[in-house]
């Protein structure tokens, strides 16, 4: 064991706690047992089998208000391992649930015996005949597809609110939709084909003319009982017309029955079938898409009524107008929604009784646009609307950054409302649909009932296609609680069956939580058709059990999870998985969710259980060290839930009381400490010229394992020189800005090659050359933006230095007079953002008097205006770092990329790079996970030009691609360069 290995018990919950009756037992703190666990390692390899109770949790989750614990997580690489476990479980009598995003809302991508994880070997988009098809496999995410298509004109048709992190393969398992989608656009009216792997292990491409015949030879049962159900459903005139009314609105409760009416043959039938079968037919490997055409002229408008019934009324009107979506949003949701940033404050205060309509009409052209606007005038002049608040305009408009916050607080729906429910109680998000003409009468009904069993009502939904959502809080570790939920679900299947002849599940599919209710809504005849379809197509079972089919009429109240508190960052956790794509450690160790629930785990387990222990022992690198501390996740959650800055704090705790006093010495003497770090660099460079990188790499690998390796760097041939000693020389008189060079630019050189200036020259000459000279203050030594130790939890050290660079900004810049231009972009949150915890009230007071910009801002904002671009290069390659995401900089990149080269691109799979200042010399294979996808990207071709905005992230960069990443500002230095220079 190293030397200063931190104590696992650091990070034990310290409150007093009872065992939730939903805890997972002392049985299963082995993690999966034998012989499951050594045939699977044999059959796959081990790199494929998740096994430690750590792993099993922290799969146990997903959106949905279900909890079930697997037996073992695989995770595959081809169709070759997934025939083997299907194979596996047919010989062993096992059964097994494919998983990708757990986005799902119902429980469908849970299982309780083989799990399998289909996201991480599964990503890909190729687009095919100039973007009019797409070829995407399942592990993709909505938003992924979506940006490589926008390249083409062209888009999706099924686009649920959770695009972010929602699978490809998900959204056709569950026939998911959203808000344009409607009866017309979603996936089964939009797939061409598919790939999909049989029970059996058997893989059928829908698109292969041979595929009936080859199938009719391989599984001559399962084709000759298609054929006889479709026969026998063709037979009944009653079913069929019933079949197709279902279908005349909104529904993905059960198996698409209209798949027999639609498809001649068995290949054609199951096509059909694979379409909202949430993985209990079979995996669906590929798809291919026929897409839809991006209309990219677009009106909006968010308009206020007096009341729901009063919005609902509207809809029809809006409808015929022409509008692609019609969006409801009732008062509790956008009350709520204010916790997302960008909405507006007053919300808050919006009476009970107020609703709101997100109206959208989308265009090819101008004259198209100009004609929905004028049809939406005309409505508009009907409607009784309500002004409630002061933000509010009721006006139609056509400015992307209004239309989006109108968005972004439409799609915070399930997150924002539910981030905001009582601490402690689980969240169910139903989702139904009604004729979209009995609209009004259905919110009226649903808000009685509601009240009736005591819920506070929060609804929202795509009003256009009859389609509602709405959430409900109740405590489940409370069996009196659970019974009222109950009562409720059997009222409301009622209401929507009976007096609307609604679906029960509109595009939510399912799940385990309307699995009861399936006759309810189709009737015995129609349900015991899907009982056969089943019995057809996986006679043994295997696939996803109880999660469409369950005779059990309280299959809906098994497996609730009760929601125990934990740290208040966190607590408002609804684990809905949005903030997973962004995750640089997703593919390695865990994601933020996941985080998150494991340490819900630990709190429903009594101190000191086996499980507890076994999670603890494995929290330390899964959770803590492997975390990159970049909060990308604040970004993509909805509610703005930091799980880097909880890492932060269990850093913190795991510090011993010398460590803090080390780190708080090194703050105060950072001038040594700096100049020291620049002489290391020196040595070690002259060391690896000389052909000792290994002897380097190999020394520095031994202290890690000696010492600990989340305090020991190591060696990486990429790293650069060191920086020049001396600054370049400016003058205070006359400087339209302060020059902050950052701590990792006085210590780090810049890359080798053309064009030969350091990044700190480079900012000096052009900001001479656009007439607007800045002034590096003399004694910028021994300062830093506190990043360094704020990123590892030492609070000591982050005080000392964060009112140190406060107080001599405050004084280089005379009290704020001029900007401080920082030419890191991690420092510059660093010192605009993230030190003001850490100071004193009257550096505060001072904090708040500065200017602090990004030196690619202060390039393209101020300088480039002002500078002549003589010399352009060919193509250049873009990585924006997770900093400027967080300050809002990323479209100053590509302004002054633009301006330097003539091809700009921006990788669709950019991400962060995990290098987190030195967290990609403690821990590399971090960096080496998080770059993959956006390496593979960039290597696909080759460019004249890397840029970024962090010298450790170009370094990280250069290491994952191969090829020097250097400054934005260096290559616009070149390209502003006067003629002959």
């Amino acid at each position: 064991m190293p030397l200063l290995e931190p104590d696992p018990e650091t990070l034990r919950p310290g409150t007093a706690r009872a065992p939730a009756p939903d805890r997972v037992t002392d049985g299963s703190a082995a993690g999966t047992p034998e012989p499951l666990r050594s045939e699977l390692t044999a059959l796959l390899g081990p790199d494929k089998v998740l096994w430690k109770i750590s792993d099993l949790v922290r799969y146990a989750s997903d959106a949905s208000p279900y909890r079930f614990l697997p037996r073992v997580v695989l995770v595959p690489e081809d169709l070759d391992d997934v025939s083997a476990i299907l194979s596996y479980a047919h010989g062993k009598g096992r059964e097994v649930v494919f998983r990708a995003a757990g986005t799902s809302l119902n429980g469908q991508a849970q299982g309780e015996d083989i799990l399998v994880d289909v996201r991480r070997h599964w990503t890909g988009v190729e687009v095919l005949d100039d973007g009019a098809r797409a070829r995407i496999r399942p592990g993709t995410t909505v938003l992924r597809a979506n940006a490589t298509l926008a390249r083409y004109g062209r888009l999706l048709g099924p686009d649920p609110a959770s695009a972010i992190a929602c699978t490809v393969g998900g959204v056709v398992a569950n026939n998911a939709s959203g808000m344009t989608a409607g009866t017309t656009r979603n996936s089964y009216r939009t797939l061409a084909s598919l790939t999909f792997v049989l029970p059996s292990g058997i893989v059928v491409d829908t698109a292969d003319p041979a595929a009936d015949e080859e199938l009719a030879h391989a599984e001559p049962q399962l084709c000759a009982g298609l054929l006889a159900l479709k026969a026998e459903i063709e037979a009944d005139e009653e079913l069929t017309a019933r079949i197709r009314a279902k279908y005349a609105i909104k529904n993905t409760n059960g198996y698409r029955l209209d798949a027999f009416l639609d498809g001649a043959t068995p290949v054609q039938i199951l096509r059909g079938l694979m379409v909202g079968s949430e993985g209990t037919f079979g995996f669906i490997s590929e798809t291919v898409f026929d897409t839809l055409p991006l209309d990219r002229r677009i009106t909006s408008a968010l308009l206020f009524f007096p009341s729901l019934t009063a919005a609902a009324a509207a809809v029809p009107r809006f409808n015929e107008a022409g509008a692609i979506t019609v969006e409801l949003m009732d008062g509790n949701t956008l009350r709520a929604s204010v916790s997302v940033k960008g909405v507006p404050a007053d919300w808050a205060a919006l009476p009970r009784e107020t609703a709101a309509l997100l109206v959208e009409f989308r265009a090819p052209d101008e004259a198209g646009q100009e004609a929905f606007e004028e049809a939406a005038a005309e409505v508009m002049r009907g409607l009784d609307l309500v002004v409630p608040a002061a933000s509010v305009t009721n006006a139609f408009t056509r400015d992307a950054g209004t239309i989006a916050g109108y968005w972004k607080a439409r799609k915070a729906f399930v997150t924002a409302v539910g981030g905001s429910r009582p601490s402690g109680t689980t969240l169910i998000t139903e989702d139904f649909a009604v004729p979209p003409d009995r609209l009004a009468d259905a919110c009226e009904a649903l808000l009685e009932l509601q009240s009736r069993h005591g819920f506070d009502a929060a609804v929202a939904g795509h009003a256009a296609h009859g389609n509602l959502h709405f959430l409900l809080a109740f405590d489940a570790a409370r069996p009196d609680d659970v019974e009222r939920y109950d009562a409720f679900m059997q009222e409301f299947c009622a209401l929507v069956v009976d007096r609307f002849d609604g679906s029960l599940k509109a595009e939510h599919a399912t799940g385990r939580n309307i699995a009861p209710f399936l006759e309810r809504e189709w009737g015995p005849r129609a349900t015991e058709l899907m009982w056969r379809t089943k019995q057809v197509i996986d006679p043994e079972g295997v696939l996803a059990p109880r999660i469409v089919l369950d005779r059990d009429p309280r299959a809906h109240l098994r497996g609730l999870k009760t929601i125990p508190k934990v740290e208040a960052v966190a607590d408002p956790c609804i684990e809905c998985g949005f903030c997973e794509p962004t995750c640089p450690s997703e593919d390695l160790t865990t994601t933020p969710r996941q985080r998150i629930v494991l340490r819900r785990e630990m709190m429903r387990q009594a101190d000191g259980s086996p499980v507890e222990a076994g999670l603890l022992d494995a929290y330390g690198y899964d959770a803590v060290d492997t975390c990159a501390g970049d909060s990308t996740c604040k970004l993509a959650c909805p509610v703005g839930i930091d799980t880097g800055a909880m890492m932060k704090r269990f850093r913190h705790l795991r510090h011993t009381p010398r460590e803090e006093r080390i780190a708080a010495l090194t703050a105060k003497n950072f001038r040594v400490v700096e100049a020291s770090a620049r002489l290391a660099v020196a040595a070690g460079n002259a060391i690896g010229e000389r052909g000792g990188d290994r002897l380097l790499e190999s020394v520095t690998r031994l202290a890690r394992r000696a010492v600990r390796p989340d305090l020991v760097p190591e060696w990486l041939p990429q790293l650069p020189g060191r920086a020049a000693r001396e600054l370049p020389r400016t003058a205070r008189a006359g400087a339209s800005a302060v020059y902050y060079p950052a701590c990792v630019n006085r210590i780090f050189a810049g890359p080798e090659g053309p064009p030969g200036t350091s990044l700190a020259e480079a900012l000096v000459a052009v900001s001479e050359r656009a007439g607007k000279p800045v002034w590096i203050p003399e004694d910028v030594a021994g300062t830093c933006c506190a990043t360094i130790w704020h990123s590892k939890g030492y609070d000591a050290g982050n005080r000392i230095m964060a009112n140190r660079i406060v107080e001599a900004a405050w004084g280089w810049t005379a009290g704020g007079a001029l900007p401080l231009v920082v030419d890191a972009s991690s420092c510059t949150l660093g010192i605009a953002e993230e030190v003001v915890p850490y100071l004193t009230e009257d550096n505060r007071a001072l904090h708040r008097e500065l200017t602090v910009v990004d030196s690619l801002v202060w390039a393209a904002d101020e300088l480039l205006p002002e500078l002549t671009v003589s010399r352009r290069t060919g193509s250049a390659v873009v990585h924006p770092t997770c900093s400027m995401e967080h300050l809002g900089d990323t479209e100053q990149l590509r302004v002054l990329a633009e301006a330097c080269a003539d091809e700009v691109t921006v990788p669709d799979d950019v991400g962060c790079c995990a290098f987190a200042g030195d967290r990609g010399m403690l821990h590399k294979e971090l960096t080496d996970t998080a770059t993959a996808k956006e390496a593979a990207e960039v290597n696909s071709r080759t460019y004249d030009a890397y840029l970024s905005a962090n010298r450790m992230c170009e370094i990280g960069m250069e290491r994952a691609t191969g090829h020097p990443y250097r400054s934005a500002l260096i290559e616009l230095e070149r390209a502003t360069r006067p003629p002959g220079r």
